[in-house]
Formats: structure tokens, C-alpha cells, sequence
């Protein structure tokens, strides 16, 4: 679930790009980069490892000079960790073109060997991103134009759309002709557009959440549609094109759960409302079927539960309290590569008020179950506070099945929830009783927002993979997610 920001501006938008990623920190904590194009097309670059704050110093914002660029923060989910995994990334035929992906590409190995053997293109890395970024470039070049048009751009899409399989959301940097931006036919990850007047020409920025336009003036203009591309020049002038001919909104529900910020609309769904009536269809549940459980009190575990949590105990008629303090300076335990990781980062990060504990009844409301361990460690915090009884509400359904298309979730046998009841998941975990949402309780949240969407990718859910998957992929990646496979392929490159 990286994230991903393209700006046109008519001033240098390195300043801009820098305070956008800040805003998509939360999609990313491994890498960040950007690159910027100037008006004699000389490309500056700057990517490392490391906070948006930390890889962008003064000394490297002077050197970014250019007033259309792209932006990456990256989550490692294909590929390994390393400097040189971070985006955007870069070829220079033809014409030089960084690019900066949010995804994960199913069919990357085959891809990656057709690149090499039949279209003598060498890649650095086994990210999938430098494999998309080559088909791209491959099939750009094929059409031999001097300046590249819309046209050209839009047609080297299409050709993307037929050879690649999986999810993907794109900003490219075209030099000397301007920004590109496509999503899949799917559209499984987001990818919004927002527009400002400038004193001469209109200015755009693409983004995988539109809550970083306001504070730059940009006012929202639409998604980019599953299969569109989009193409803003240098001279400001805006061009988009279907690309695909089996375009069909799918988007990755777990968006709306937990990985966007509260203050974005995607595909035309505000995330806050929908995270308010996932606490309202969890009150449902409860009153539906544990209608006299003794509460005394709900409090959610900060910060994406908060708005579920809310709504719930206004629903049941009863108390909301914040009973754990954050620490903001630690960043989302979710994304941390290992589970040792995860585990000691909990204490640090949650802080616990045990006045809100003691001698109560107490309902936790958390965004998902996804190892469990987590959980139990927050709800032994619970109970050393003095709760009387632990509640334990989970604002989407049991996560059963890896996820292909961006978040690296977990090997399926290290999901708490794979292979057990909901009733041997609140025994793992050390509560005292345990509620889900219902699935379809879930889509309807979600769906509400917009009724045109028909379905969501939903296969952490449901198993079920909305895209082609070859088996021999669905068992590497498998493998490639446990925590000691990635501990030593770490260790083979330092």
C-alpha cells in the first residue's frame, strides 16, 4: 500500500511533493523519493531509506528544481528492502521515464523473464515495479514517435493493461512531455485527481488519497477511473482516455478499514462515513445477538477504529472513552516488516489510562484481527489495568487468505483466523467474548457510499482473487511473507 503523488505546477513543486508524501507517511515508512523535471528537461532526483522527513533535508530540496514531478513512499510488499528498491524508479529509453507504483503485479516473474529474453531488457531488481515500468517503456518505444502524444502514451497503457495482471496504480514522469497517470482495469488501489487555477494555466496534482489537496489548494476533481489513464503536459493541458475494454470497479475494501487516512474520498466513498456505519452495522450485531451483555464502556484502539467505535457506542447507549494514549511518533505497527517488530512496538506506542479500566466491563473495538497478537497484548494491558471483563469488536470480518494485490499482510498459516473458529480466535487472543462484522455487513458500509459499485476486492475475506493468479505465484509469495524468509534474504544482501 504505497503511496503516490504527480503535481504540475508553474512554480517548482519539489516543496509541494515533499509535504504530500508527508501526508501519505502513513502508506509507507520504508523509502521515500521524488523527481522533478525542469524547463531544459533535466531531471533531479533524490530517494533513500527512510521517513519522508529524514530522506528530504535541505541540502536536497535546493537541488530539486523543476515544476512537474512525481513522488513515491514505499511499503515493501514485492521485492526486497534496500535503497535500491525505493521509487520512483527510472529508465532512459525512450525518452527517460521515472515511474512510481502502488500495487503488486501478480504474473511479475513471467513478465520479468519475457523482458529479458524476447525484448533484451536487463531489470536490476525483482520488483515488480521495475517490471511494470519496463513493459511500459517497451511498449512506449515501439512506436517510434520523435515527442511522444497522448496517443502514444495512451496506447502503451492499453498494451500494459493486456499484459499485466494484478493491481496497480501509476504516476509517471515523462521528460520533456509531463505527467502520466493510470490504475488497472480493477482499479483495486485508488488514484484521485484534483485541479487549481494558476495565474497562467491550470495546475493538477494525482494522488493515491485526495486528503492531501486541500492544504495545497487543490480541489478535487474526480478518480481516475479502473483502466483510464490520464496525461497532464507540461503546458498544463489535461487528456485522459479509457485504456482498457474489461474495465470494472473493484476496489480493495480493506481502504476504507484501515489503510486510508479519514479525510480521503475514494471512488466517490467517503472513508470517514464509511467507518462510521461500520460501527453502527457492529452495534447491529451485538444488540442482534448478545443483547444483554453487561458493558460498561467502549474504547477504541487509536487511531483507525476510533470513528467504528464511536458510532458503536453511541448506538448501544454507552460511554465512549479513549483508554489508550499514542504515541505519535511511532509509526503503524501493521506495516513494520517483521512480527518481533510489531510486538515490542505495541507497548511503546499504546500508553494505557486505567482509570477507564478499572473495575469495568470494557469493549475494545480494533480495525481488524490479523496475527492476533496485537490483540492480546493489548487486552492482557486491559486486564493488568483492572478490567473486570474484555469485549473485543473487530470493525471487519476474519482475515483468512493472503492478500495479492498491495498489502503484505501475512503467510496465510500466521493470520490468527486461517484455520480457527471465532471462538478459538477469542480464546487465542484472551478475551471474553469476541464480535466480527459480517461480511456483507462490511461491502454494505462501504458500498453505500456509492451504489454503483458492484463488488470489492475482498479476497482477504473470501479467498476469492478478482484478477488472474498463477498457482506456482500464489505459493511463492506465500513463502516469501514468513518472517524468517525475509530476515534472510535481508541478510544475504547486507
Amino acid at each position: 500500500m504505497c503511496g503516490i503523488v504527480g503535481i504540475t505546477s508553474e512554480a517548482n513543486v519539489a516543496t509541494e511533493i515533499y509535504e504530500s508524501l508527508l501526508m501519505l507517511q502513513h502508506r509507507g515508512q520504508d523509502a521515500a523519493g521524488m523527481v522533478v523535471c525542469d524547463d531544459f528537461d533535466r531531471l533531479n532526483s533524490r530517494k533513500s531509506m527512510g521517513y519522508v522527513r529524514d530522506v528530504f533535508q535541505q541540502r536536497h530540496m535546493n537541488k530539486l528544481i523543476g515544476n512537474y514531478g512525481i513522488g513515491h513512499v514505499r511499503y515493501p510488499t514485492a521485492g526486497g528492502a534496500g535503497k535500491e528498491f525505493a521509487q520512483p524508479m527510472y529508465v532512459n529509453s525512450p525518452y527517460g521515464i521515472s515511474l512510481a507504483h502502488n500495487g503488486n503485479l501478480t504474473n511479475s516473474h513471467s513478465l520479468s523473464k519475457e523482458l529479458f529474453h524476447a525484448e533484451m531488457r536487463h531489470l536490476n531488481t525483482d520488483s515488480d515495479s521495475e517490471v511494470l515500468l519496463n513493459i511500459f517503456a517497451h511498449e512506449l518505444g515501439k512506436q517510434k514517435a520523435i515527442i511522444p502524444s497522448p496517443e502514444n502514451l495512451f496506447k502503451a497503457v492499453s498494451k500494459v493493461h493486456v499484459r499485466c495482471d494484478g493491481a496497480y496504480a501509476v504516476v509517471a514522469l515523462i521528460t520533456g512531455a509531463g505527467i502520466l497517470a493510470f490504475r488497472d482495469p480493477k482499479g483495486i488501489r485508488p488514484l484521485v485527481i484534483g485541479k487549481r487555477e494558476g495565474r497562467e494555466k491550470d495546475e493538477y496534482i494525482v494522488a493515491s488519497e485526495n486528503a492531501v489537496f486541500a492544504s495545497r489548494g487543490f480541489t478535487r476533481l474526480r478518480d481516475v477511473n479502473p483502466g483510464e489513464a490520464v496525461f497532464i503536459n507540461k503546458k498544463g493541458e489535461f487528456f485522459s482516455n479509457q485504456c482498457s475494454q474489461n474495465a470494472v470497479a473493484t476496489p480493495c475494501i480493506f481502504e476504507y478499514v484501515y489503510l486510508s487516512r479519514p479525510d480521503s474520498t475514494l471512488d466517490e466513498i467517503s472513508v470517514y462515513k464509511s467507518r462510521m456505519r461500520m460501527g453502527q452495522k457492529l452495534a447491529s450485531n451485538i444488540l442482534r445477538n448478545k443483547k444483554n451483555l453487561d458493558i460498561d464502556v467502549v474504547i477504541p484502539i487509536p487511531d483507525s477504529s476510533t470513528l467504528a467505535a464511536l458510532q458503536l457506542a453511541n448506538a448501544l447507549g454507552v460511554p465512549y472513552r479513549e483508554g489508550f494514549v499514542k504515541n505519535r511518533y511511532i509509526g503503524r505497527t501493521f506495516i513494520m516488516p517483521y512480527q518481533d517488530e510489531r510486538k515490542k512496538s505495541v507497548r511503546r506506542k499504546l500508553n494505557i489510562l486505567e482509570l477507564e479500566f478499572k473495575d469495568k466491563n470494557v469493549l475494545l473495538v480494533d480495525d481488524s484481527i490479523v496475527r492476533g497478537t496485537t490483540s492480546k497484548k493489548i487486552i492482557k494491558m486491559a486486564r493488568d489495568a483492572g478490567a473486570k471483563a474484555v469485549f473485543f469488536a473487530s470493525a471487519a470480518p476474519p482475515i483468512k487468505f493472503q492478500n495479492l494485490y498491495g498489502i503484505d499482510m501475512a503467510a496465510t498459516d500466521e493470520l490468527v483466523a486461517s484455520n480457527k473458529t471465532e471462538e478459538e480466535v477469542c480464546k487465542e487472543i484472551g478475551a471474553d467474548w469476541l464480535v466480527y462484522q459480517e461480511l456483507d455487513d462490511l461491502i454494505s458500509t462501504v458500498q453505500e457510499g456509492n451504489p454503483n459499485i458492484a463488488s470489492f476486492e475482498i479476497s482477504i475475506f473470501n479467498g476469492e482473487y478478482p484478477t488472474a493468479v498463477d498457482d506456482n505465484y500464489l505459493k511463492s509469495l506465500e513463502n516469501s511473507r514468513k518472517d524468517e524468509v525475509k530476515r534472510k534474504r535481508e541478510q544475504q544482501a547486507s
